[in-house]
């Protein structure tokens, strides 16, 4: 990073520090990643949202067209806290390997670059409408989920072409599939049909229910 970038303001200034406040009990974590092949090139990013047991309870994917990295990284970080502000969670923590997107929230580098100041305000003002908000830097290493999420979005959009429209990728994990279903001859069979490609392997959860 160009020593230009940098600006440390006065401690009071400094936002979303991990040090601003104990956590409270309940906290989601989000993992997040933009990925940019050519920077600026094909681009997407990713979000990995665990809940307090530490089990994955989404995973979030997007192509955003043709995007620089630090671009990517300020999508997912929005798409973090527009899922927990969506489902009614008031408590995140987001862990990030871009420093710069970490520092610029806490406020510990001034945001100079134009294509940034509108995604940084944006971000604010969505982590101030949490009850609590903590953003920290983790390396590459520990982000690793995020990551392959997020390349795999642009593998699976053909990303090495010049360009992709806006849309969701393909590559989105896990999605979550209400479904009624009775219990006959050892097989679940659904209420209503499903609208699911033949052969899709699924994951059950089964909640019984003494309603016919």
């Amino acid at each position: 990073m160009k020593p230009t970038e940098r600006s440390f303001p006065p401690l009071s200034a400094r936002l979303f520090d991990e040090s601003h406040a104990a956590p409270p009990a309940g906290v989601v974590i989000a993992n997040i990643d933009g990925a940019s092949r050519g920077n600026p090139g094909p681009a997407a990013y990713a979000v990995i949202v665990r809940g307090v047991d530490g089990k994955q309870i989404a995973g979030i994917s997007k192509c955003i067209g043709r995007k620089t990295n630090n671009i990517a990284e300020y999508h997912a970080l929005i798409a973090a806290l527009d899922y927990a502000s969506a489902n009614g969670i008031r408590a995140l923590r987001v862990r990030s390997d871009s420093e710069l997107l970490v520092r610029q929230m806490q406020g510990r580098y001034r945001v100079k670059n134009e294509d940034l100041k509108p995604l940084h305000e944006r971000a604010q003002k969505l982590a101030r409408g949490l009850e609590y908000f903590v953003i920290e830097y983790v390396p590459r290493e520990q982000n690793g989920d995020a990551d392959l999420l997020a390349n795999a979005a642009l593998d699976g959009a053909g990303a090495k072409t010049s360009a992709q429209p806006v849309r969701e990728s393909a590559a989105r994990t896990a999605p979550l599939l209400r479904v009624r279903a009775r219990y006959r001859g050892g097989v679940f069979v659904p209420v209503k049909p499903l609208e699911i490609p033949e052969e899709t392997n699924v994951e059950l959860e089964v909640r019984i229910s003494k309603n016919t």
